[in-house]
């Protein structure tokens, strides 16, 4: 399913689908193509402003999302099963981003799954693309990839949309790495991209530092107290982690009544009014101004919504985080000093302290404004439209070309990837659950495709992460 705000039609993917042999892209327009992920929400906020600001350029912009390039909704099965994995078994996602770290990159069952997107790729961008822009690490695989073996004869370009750099975001054949701040600049430097540029994050303009009246008219346009202070907790677009948790800790250490958003887990913010948490919300559209009325964020990974924090003033911290990316998250934002990471729960009030009235607060504020003091023109837009105006030689392609496999093969290795996908969204939703021989009949039952009644966990849209 396209995400909200696409610019390209789904029956223009689906014509393109139809279309003859791709003709590498080779002459430079006032186009370029912008490539995402809707899987979270932080990839596709960052694709957004983006594409708002390469307009404000006088570019024209496409934006597509990876998984509807997928075929047979093997995109779904990735999302859906990303999403177990986060909620049911945390556990195995940290145990899959660090033996994909130690690695390098992903295994041979990810690089078939990115191949299969890689003709629908080429038949999606219009003729005359200049430059194409990934803000997803799967998509920066299939662009390098492309790019590598001479079929995409313009610049790709990777923006890095979180402080921590996963190997597997640093592709061969990409040209150009665009960070936010120097720590995320070295990470991908240390993982083998040749050209990184810091550039500063993409956040939307409405996100800026509020006055003191601003402040007043979000408290009482969202039913918050005048005066106390409020610790805004948030986790996503999907709200997962132990939120519930962390929102009884901050209720129960009195520094700060905690305002809770839960993205679009409308069945946590439910539980925490049950909790008698009174400031909990499901989605919110005006996050700009739940901000101004706020006092200090905390966070779960350390992704959109902590740039957003950082460009509105609020000092950031992160607690409880998931596994995985939140974690490297924290501690490249604590080495960058932006954010403060809160390890031992005993410290929670006392930093909470410290951020609101004390002089960690005013560094915190101070180091997140700064990421955004860049002129204008030298933000991951304007360094993406000089790049685009300005071309790069063309990369040498690989030494012996393979053949293109028949299309019955290609078939065959299609569907042996989306069984390997669906065995892994269904093992790891009933991880927790079973186990032995309850967990292989579970496993069958999950695999029996004349189960009219299949079960697929939701598949939330939004924009932050």
């Amino acid at each position: 399913m396209p995400y909200l705000g696409s610019s390209v039609h789904p029956r223009a993917l689906a014509a393109a689908a139809l279309r003859p042999e791709p003709v590498p892209i080779t002459a430079r327009a006032e186009c370029v193509a912008i490539v995402s992920a809707s899987i979270g929400a932080g990839h596709d906020g960052a694709a957004a402003e983006l594409e708002r600001r390469l307009t404000a350029h006088g570019l024209v912009v496409d934006r597509f999302d990876l998984l509807d390039l997928l075929p047979a909704r093997i995109g779904r099965l990735v999302r859906d099963g990303y999403h177990r994995m986060l909620v049911q078994a945390p556990w195995a996602y940290q145990r899959v981003y660090r033996s994909t770290e130690r690695a390098g990159g992903g295994g041979l069952l990810a690089r078939a799954l990115l191949r299969t997107a890689e003709e629908r790729m080429l038949r999606a961008l219009r003729p005359g693309t200049g430059a194409v822009v990934s803000t997803y690490p799967g998509a920066s695989r299939v662009l390098g990839n492309l790019r590598l073996r001479g079929r995409l004869a313009v610049p790709v370009l990777t923006y890095l949309t979180d402080f921590s750099v996963h190997p597997l975001w640093v592709a061969d054949g990409v040209d150009v790495h665009l960070a936010a701040h120097a720590v995320p600049a070295a990470q991908a430097r240390g993982a083998g991209a040749r050209d990184v540029r810091v550039c500063g994050p993409v956040v939307d303009p409405r996100f800026r530092p509020g006055s003191a009246r601003e402040r007043d008219t979000a408290r009482a346009r969202f039913g918050l107290p005048e005066s106390a202070p409020l610790a805004l907790l948030v986790a996503g677009s999907w709200g997962v982690g132990p939120v519930r948790q962390v929102a009884l800790e901050l209720r129960d250490c009195g520094v700060a009544v905690p305002v809770v958003v839960c993205g679009r887990n409308e069945a946590l913010a439910e539980q925490l009014r049950a909790d008698g948490i009174e400031h909990a919300y499901g989605w919110v559209d005006d996050m700009p101004a739940l901000m101004h009325a706020a006092d200090v964020l905390l966070h779960n990974a350390g992704g959109l919504s902590s740039l957003e924090a950082f460009a509105t003033g609020l000092p950031v911290a992160s607690y409880r985080c998931i596994p995985g990316h939140g974690l490297t998250n924290a501690a490249a934002l604590e080495e960058a000093g932006t954010a403060v990471w809160i390890r031992d729960p005993a410290r929670l009030k006392a930093v909470l302290c410290d951020l609101i009235d004390g002089p960690l607060g005013l560094s915190q504020r101070a180091a997140g404004l700064a990421l955004f003091s860049a002129e204008p023109n030298d933000g991951p837009a304007a360094e993406t439209a000089r790049v685009h105006r300005a071309g790069l030689p063309p990369l040498p392609p690989r030494s012996a070309a393979r053949r293109r496999r028949p299309a019955a093969r290609r078939l065959v290795a299609t569907t042996a990837v989306a069984c390997a996908v669906w065995a892994c969204a269904v093992g790891t939703g009933i991880a927790t659950a079973y186990d032995g021989p309850g967990m292989i009949h579970a496993i069958g039952h999950g695999l029996d495709l004349d189960d009219p009644h299949p079960a697929h966990a939701p598949h939330p849209e939004g924009h932050h992460s």
